[in-house]
């Protein structure tokens, strides 16, 4: 038998990456630097020029269309809020707080505003990064009012998932662009990028992330793994609303932590969405894939099959009543002052 050199070095290789991270990973584990954050906090910016007139789309690009005094507000109150529930829950006062944020004016004059509220925590703020990735969903250039309404019933024939605006994004391509956004993220949790480098205690962190509505809503789709009914069925958040994930008890991030079912239920979850959260909540990390064939995620697995409705281009009670559904939901993701804007 006639071994060759190559091979020999490709086990080797093997063994030595093998070691190598399990030596890393358990010294990272020891110095305490190299935990998760405690919490993801998703924000959306707070009230802006054109969520009171969406006449300023027609002049003014979206990039730089600004917060009203009344989202300033929101978003120092939203900078409280947050700093409450970290410190309160926070052992020693032993918390750390990195941000990442829209490039968009009216995210980061939100973020400035949310800042306020840790003036007197400076020493926590580990950093802040400008991340495009994060950005509102392109729905085009300047916007002419008289076709706005002629997109919407486009979109809303097409699907809201799937649509591109002319000139812009869908929610798909948002999606991807978040996911590889997540890529980065893990990167800086991995590289310990989220911590003071000149700590030696295990330091609680929390991520807060200010951007969009669609933004939030695809981050969470991507994140939990929810389907594309699953997403069309889910609420815009209002101004400066919060969205946290937090450690369970196993250490898998979930909704239910922080939020109560009702709130979930007001954003858009189903039933086996919330089911889900709560499984999370209080399972251990790694144990979502070993489930019992009867608490299988219902879009996995041969519950997919199951659970699947059957549908048909020849069904036309089905498309009305579809058409109808989407026509009901169309404000959850427009603002109700008739603006093709979703965050």
């Amino acid at each position: 038998m006639i071994i060759t050199v190559s091979c020999v070095w490709g086990v080797f290789g093997k063994w030595r990456q093998l070691f190598y991270e399990v030596l890393v990973g358990r010294c990272m584990a020891e110095d305490g630097r190299s935990r998760r954050p405690r919490r993801i906090i998703l924000v959306r910016h707070g009230e802006s020029e054109g969520n009171v007139d969406s006449k300023k789309y027609c002049d003014i690009a979206d990039p730089k269309i600004r917060l009203t005094e009344a989202g300033a507000n929101q978003a120092k109150e939203c900078g409280e809020k947050i700093r409450d529930m970290i410190k309160t829950q926070s052992e020693d006062d032993e918390w750390l707080v990195y941000f990442y944020v829209s490039p968009y004016t009216r995210t980061l004059c939100t973020l400035k505003e949310i800042g306020r509220a840790f003036e007197s925590d400076k020493k926590h703020i580990v950093g802040v990064r400008e991340e495009p990735r994060i950005r509102e969903q392109d729905f085009g250039n300047f916007q002419e009012t008289h076709k706005i309404t002629a997109v919407k019933k486009e979109r809303q024939r097409f699907g809201r998932f799937f649509y591109r605006f002319p000139e812009g994004e869908s929610a798909a391509d948002v999606f991807d662009r978040v996911t590889s956004f997540l890529e980065s993220l893990w990167r800086d949790i991995d590289m310990n990028r989220l911590h003071k480098p000149s700590s030696t205690k295990t330091l609680e962190v929390n991520l807060v992330i200010v951007s969009h509505g669609v933004t939030m809503r695809v981050f969470l789709m991507r994140w939990f793994k929810w389907t594309v009914e699953q997403f069309e069925k889910l609420n815009n958040p209002k101004n400066c609303e919060v969205r946290v994930m937090e450690l369970g008890e196993g250490e898998e991030y979930s909704l239910l932590v922080h939020h109560t079912q009702e709130e979930l239920e007001e954003w858009g979850l189903d039933v086996d969405m919330i089911k889900d959260q709560e499984q999370r909540k209080h399972g251990k990390r790694g144990d979502m894939n070993g489930l019992e064939p009867g608490d299988e995620w219902p879009r996995s697995g041969f519950q997919f099959f199951e659970n699947h409705e059957e549908t048909s281009f020849l069904n036309r009670e089905l498309e009305q009543c579809e058409a109808e559904q989407m026509a009901t939901d169309e404000e959850n993701y427009f603002l109700v002052d008739g603006s093709v804007r979703g965050g």
